[in-house]
């Protein structure tokens, strides 16, 4: 399972977020914070299932 976001500087879609760290947000939301290996930085929200699975299939970190 890969987990891939906007990049706001470059203006690509589906870009791959590599060394994700999925964390929780103050309203119990998850996001998936990482690179894309050029210094770009990275972020998404994930709904619950999408995220406990990123953790479980070792392609993220859990952050909290």
């Amino acid at each position: 399972m890969q987990l891939t976001a906007y990049n706001v500087k470059t203006k690509e879609k589906n870009v791959p977020i590599q060394e994700a760290v999925v964390t929780r947000t103050a309203k119990g939301g998850y996001m998936a914070q990482g690179h894309d290996g050029k210094g770009n930085k990275l972020t998404a929200l994930l709904s619950e299932a999408k995220a406990l699975a990123a953790i479980q299939a070792g392609t993220a970190k859990k952050g909290w």
